[in-house]
């Protein structure tokens, strides 16, 4: 299994390619749909769904494009199924209306299960507390958080539903029981590791 990590939109969010054989998953793709289909033009492989971690504008914007050219469906925990074509819920009304984010509705309602999508398997877990639908994919040896977990940082907790103190049980209780050598992928910024982050992140280390 390979994974390419993507920055993309004005606040550098970062979107993933995650391949196998010949079947791609695409999460989060926030912007910038252009540069995400050339680097998939170069993995040889045929996307067959779009994942995402939650439903902010930075990490929605470029869903549609994508999906019509690959005729592909998109899953989203459906706590926040309403928030795609909100501005005001994916926070995309703080731009210029033009620059607002609407997406059509996911085809899939995200379930806290284990799945496996043309042959590449991964596992859905909740991650509550930078949004109330926030999840993690966890897959053999890496686990993508969106804006939960970062590399010496976590998520913020100060947009509607947001929860500090859930968001650091959701690390806790799902993140860090995985096992320290798992690459962290995170929403924004570089990669980590779980163990890494056990030792150094300062939201976790007394």
């Amino acid at each position: 299994m390979r994974i390419n990590r993507l920055v993309t939109g004005d606040i550098g969010e970062n979107c993933y390619l995650i391949w196998q054989d010949q079947s791609l998953l695409i999460i989060d793709p926030g912007a910038d749909a252009f540069n995400i289909k050339q680097q998939i033009k170069q993995t040889d492989a045929l996307p067959v769904a779009i994942l995402l971690t939650h439903a902010h504008f930075d990490h929605i914007g470029a869903v549609d494009e994508l999906r019509d050219e690959y005729q592909i469906p998109v899953y989203l925990n459906p706590l926040e199924l309403d928030w795609l074509q909100n501005p005001v819920l994916n926070l995309s009304v703080q731009l210029p209306e033009e620059r607002q984010v609407i997406v059509r509705p996911a085809e899939y309602k995200l379930e806290l299960r284990d799945y496996n999508l043309a042959g590449i398997s991964f596992k859905v877990v909740p991650t509550p507390g930078h949004s109330i639908g926030s999840v993690s994919f966890i897959f053999d040896d890496f686990v993508v958080s969106g804006d939960v977990l970062f590399n010496g940082s976590i998520g913020r907790t100060d947009f509607y539903t947001g929860n500090y103190d859930q968001l650091l049980d959701s690390i806790n209780s799902q993140l860090f029981q995985l096992a320290d050598e798992y690459t962290v992928y995170p929403g924004h910024g570089p990669i980590t590791s779980i163990g890494h982050e056990k030792i150094t992140n300062p939201f976790f280390v007394d």
